[in-house]
């Protein structure tokens, strides 16, 4: 099932993406599921049957579901999980070919390089990414896979890994690159606010069972700039949560963006930069289309 958080009367609310359709989790079933995504998330699996419930009920009635819903043309989709409740892991240099044009000493890690996005970077669909330029002229795109944890824990196989997944979503991370060669680390560069769109929807992981089998791409101005395959990086999905996990705990609405493949600006002859008013499109297949477009100065 596809997930969404849309705005309405000012406030986040959860919502069901069913034929074009948003329906709102809690109104369809009279407040007995959570309104918002982290604590949806959180309750588990019987929220899920419920929901697939609400799904089967709506999904073979037209007019039941346009009674239930409102077009999803009609509504503001927020980040799925507008404020997520802990810092956003990522991984760095998780595509060799990305690795690569970094022309990093190391190349391909030996082991995932893990770093962390401050929640405050976080923006939906259709927001605009701050261009801070009293701070940065050297913006430049990442798109990535995002993974949500469900079911958290410590210590966690990696044969066992993908079952502790709720689902994925799109993410950009956006990196300051001059920010992060002046300080020699990620933080500072890619923690600007408003430097990590996500959305449009969350893809629970039964419709997605193999991470490694989705094509993602990146455009600019409807350029393509990163075209590539999830099954190319260097650490999939289960390694990633298993090696994180280790001696550290995981908790349901975790956010772990696994790298972006090559293509981002800064290594391409001569390098690329996000301008104002640019429109930047991130899309991974089976999940969804991720547009952005950059504040005007």
């Amino acid at each position: 099932m596809r997930l969404l958080t849309y705005e309405r009367e000012g406030a986040p609310r959860l919502g069901l993406l069913l034929q074009e359709r948003v329906v709102d989790l809690a109104d369809s079933t009279a407040g007995t599921l959570p309104e918002s995504m982290q604590a949806f998330i959180e309750a588990g699996a019987s929220v899920l049957h419920q929901a697939r419930e609400l799904i089967d009920s709506l999904g073979g009635d037209a007019d039941a579901l346009a009674r239930a819903s409102m077009p999803l043309a009609d509504v503001r989709l927020l980040a799925p999980i507008p404020r997520p409740p802990r810092n956003i892991v990522c991984v760095g240099l998780n595509y060799a070919e990305h690795a690569a044009e970094s022309r990093t000493t190391q190349g391909v890690p030996e082991h995932p390089v893990y770093f962390a996005k401050p929640a405050s970077t976080v923006i939906g669909p259709g927001a605009e990414i701050p261009l801070h330029a009293h701070v940065s002229r050297r913006i430049d795109w990442e798109a990535e896979l995002v993974v949500v944890i469900g079911r958290g824990g410590r210590d966690i196989p990696e044969d066992a890994a993908l079952e502790r997944v709720f689902g994925y979503t799109v993410g950009n991370d956006i990196t300051a690159r001059d920010l992060q060669r002046r300080h020699q680390q990620w933080y500072k560069g890619k923690g600007l606010d408003g430097f990590c769109p996500l959305g449009p929807y969350i893809v629970t992981r039964d419709e997605l069972p193999d991470p490694q089998d989705l094509r993602i791409s990146l455009r600019v101005n409807g350029e393509t700039k990163q075209d590539a395959h999830t099954g190319d990086m260097v650490f999939a999905v289960a390694k990633l949560i298993a090696v994180l996990s280790q001696g550290m705990t995981l908790e349901p609405g975790d956010l772990l963006m696994t790298g972006t493949p090559a293509g981002v600006g800064f290594a391409r002859k001569p390098p690329e930069y996000l301008q104002a008013g640019d429109v930047v499109e991130a899309e991974i297949g089976g999940i969804g289309l991720l547009r952005n477009r950059m504040a005007q100065a």
